[in-house]
């Protein structure tokens, strides 16, 4: 019994020769406030869709035609969206001179406002109407002029554009690079957005 008592006590006196030579002086207890709970990130605000006119063709002249978008600052996503067409309620009035696209046009725009859209192999030239529906599209892309309506259609289109829009103001340009051809028009004679 003896043997394990001082068995014990030189195991204690080990250890708190070991813990002191660590070199942490010994304290008192540090008061710091109130205990650490847990983080706390606040949910961010989802973006409200932006409603941004298509143009499109309503009995061979062309038309807005309201869509909604989650970000109308994304060039590419809006010229995807023209160049698929009109949505199925849309295309109860609405026709398109603009071509289907096999693949993905490349987007960008300089320091002038031009965008340059860069179609895919074998796209022959635009028509004039079709180089309109881009032009008067991108010009409304980075100045979105509605909040979404409460009419949306399920596929994105609303019945009419909103009463408090606002034409963009400026000049654009839109030029369209194709297989060994040039394009670029203007968006001087682009609709209003406020038509119906």
């Amino acid at each position: 019994m003896r043997g394990s008592r001082v068995a014990a006590l030189l195991a204690g006196l080990t250890a708190a020769l070991t813990l002191s030579a660590c070199g942490v002086p010994p304290s008192d207890v540090i008061q710091a406030g109130a205990p650490a709970s847990g983080m706390f990130s606040p949910d961010p605000e989802p973006s409200a869709p932006t409603v941004i006119p298509l143009y499109f063709l309503h009995n061979g002249d062309l038309a807005p035609y309201s869509r909604k978008v989650g970000d109308p600052g994304d060039i590419g996503a809006v010229v995807r969206l023209l160049f698929r067409g009109p949505t199925t309620s849309e295309a109860v009035t609405a026709t398109t001179e603009l071509p289907r696209l096999t693949d993905t046009p490349d987007v960008a725009i300089s320091g002038d406002d031009t965008f340059s859209i860069q179609l895919p192999e074998g796209v022959p030239p635009l028509s004039h109407l079709a180089m309109r529906q881009l032009a008067c599209t991108v010009a409304h892309v980075t100045r979105p002029f509605a909040a979404l309506s409460a009419d949306a259609n399920q596929d994105g289109a609303t019945a009419a554009p909103p009463v408090h829009a606002k034409r963009s103001p400026g000049h654009t340009s839109v030029q369209v690079l194709g297989d060994g051809w040039t394009m670029k028009q203007s968006d001087d004679s682009c609709p209003d957005p406020l038509q119906p």
